[in-house]
């Protein structure tokens, strides 16, 4: 007997629902809340999408993929794409481009390396709730399933701003880091309804790719605590392969254990707590998405440090001469020293991917270059003895004032205490690309340009963006991938 019709066989008998209140056997129980993302999925169309939430689509697309080809030559990409092709099969009917290369491979193992990619430098956009994450992660799974599934430039735009609908409502369920969980164990769903769109899945079908992509596909937050490895930048990765893979087994049939979230060792008991979730208030006609409150970085960064970089550079530009600096106090949120200022590994970092979570090696870093970049985390840069000893007269402090903005604002000062006992500080709120301050096109396109010419060609550059600003206008999706052939240095011709 299916599990969907065991409930009206019951007849008189009572039961607890998963909620914990007791129904009769003829009473019909509240919809899950994977039936309620389901119908959401289902039943949300191109024509609920505003031209401003389109625009914003367009953009975070650019910026993703502005992102996975700045990090083409990074190890750990390289790793992945290496993988990704060496397990392509040979004949592929219906595989996904590997962003950088005219191949293909598996819909999922694409995924996997694109989002990588996007991931790797640390570079996407970020949205606040009660846990942080960064939706664009999920930005590939949605372009793979789309060009196997031949769908248009529409149908991949509405399938982003379901996934990021989704994944930000989510993020703001929920604080699970606390937990000792990491924040794309909220991914899942997202990923998976908006791959089951682009499969055209039938509502019961989406239900299940949200019960499989969740139950064996979550993550640990240790990924972003104490020495931070590669994998914190593959974490997001493996979760949209994951739950892609589940969506194309929920279209085959295949069910997945209910309910997911409030299931007696469910999403619920396990990793976040009870939550209620209102789909009525999601992103429709003529209600606002919340891809409108997501950040774009423009540093190469962890989030919640943007500010401080620009702060930093100001104050040493003020000072001059480093050597007259005896102190520096960097105030930031109570989640800024928890996420960037707390562990003795932020003082002293050994590997990239801690020193870009690392307040006090950003802020140095950005103080003796007056910026931050792709190169900033090199080996020889982490290991700079001069930086490093700048580093031990950093403090890191939370401050009132700044975590009562949080999160609408990720503020900074930078305060540096000289020799003479004279102080000079600077406070920033906020940067262009924030959500208090979005991204023109000019922006989209001057972010992409400046990290992208290491990869692509001018014209290249060009043929993407033209190609994605008119992204509603194309039958299918392959014309993204025609300029993103990564090409050597002396190939490239960028004026």
């Amino acid at each position: 007997m299916l599990r969907r019709d065991f409930i009206a066989t019951l007849g008189a008998f009572t039961t607890i629902s998963a909620f914990g209140q007791t129904v009769s056997g003829t009473e019909k129980l509240p919809p899950t809340i994977a039936q309620q993302l389901a119908s959401y999925a289902h039943n949300l169309r191109y024509e609920d999408l505003d031209p401003a939430t389109i625009e914003a689509v367009k953009g975070h697309l650019i910026d993703a993929i502005g992102c996975a080809v700045a990090a083409w030559e990074e190890k750990p990409v390289q790793i992945t794409r290496q993988v990704a092709l060496n397990d392509a099969p040979a004949n592929l009917s219906r595989g996904a481009t590997v962003i950088g290369t005219n191949k293909k491979t598996s819909i999922e193992l694409a995924t996997f390396t694109n989002s990588a990619a996007v991931r790797q430098l640390d570079l996407n956009d970020i949205y606040i709730g009660k846990e942080i994450g960064h939706p664009s992660d999920n930005i590939p799974a949605c372009l793979a399933v789309a060009q196997a599934e031949h769908a248009s430039g529409k149908d991949l735009v509405l399938a982003i701003a379901l996934m990021y609908e989704i994944n930000c409502r989510l993020l703001d369920t929920a604080q699970i880091n606390m937990r000792g969980w990491d924040h794309t164990c909220f991914s899942p769903p997202a990923v998976a309804l908006a791959a089951g769109k682009l499969m055209k899945l039938s509502q019961p079908q989406m239900v299940e790719a949200v019960n499989l992509s969740i139950i064996g596909h979550l993550g640990l937050n240790q990924t972003r605590i104490q020495d931070i490895s590669n994998w914190k930048g593959i974490a997001a990765a493996d979760v949209a392969r994951n739950a892609v893979f589940a969506t194309a087994l929920a279209r085959a049939g295949m069910t997945g254990p209910s309910p997911i979230f409030e299931g007696r060792a469910g999403f619920f008991k396990q990793v976040s707590g009870v939550f209620k979730l209102d789909t009525t208030n999601f992103g429709t006609a003529g209600k606002r998405f919340l891809i409108h409150d997501c950040s774009q970085k423009f540093y190469p960064a962890q989030g919640l440090t943007q500010t401080a970089i620009v702060a930093a550079i100001d104050v040493a530009r003020q000072v001059g001469d480093l050597k007259k600096i005896k102190a520096v106090e960097i105030r930031t949120s109570e989640d800024g020293v928890d996420k960037s200022g707390k562990d003795p590994q932020k003082w002293k970092p050994e590997t990239s991917e801690t020193a870009d979570h690392s307040l006090p090696y950003i802020v140095a870093k950005a103080m003796f270059d007056k910026d931050i970049g792709i190169h900033s985390y090199s080996l020889k840069a982490i290991r700079d003895p001069a930086l490093l000893a700048f580093m031990q007269q950093i403090t890191v402090v939370a401050d009132p004032d700044l975590s009562a903005i949080y999160p609408k604002y990720y503020a900074t000062t930078i305060v540096a205490i000289l020799a003479d006992g004279s102080q000079i500080s600077k406070r920033v709120d906020d940067i262009p690309g924030f959500a208090t301050r979005p991204m023109t096109r000019k922006d989209y396109d001057n972010k992409f340009s400046k990290y992208a010419k290491e990869t692509l060609s001018a014209a290249q550059m060009n043929s993407l963006l033209d190609t994605v600003w008119s992204l509603d206008q194309h039958k299918g999706v392959e014309t993204i991938f025609k300029p993103l052939i990564a090409q050597t240095k002396q190939a490239r011709v960028v004026k």
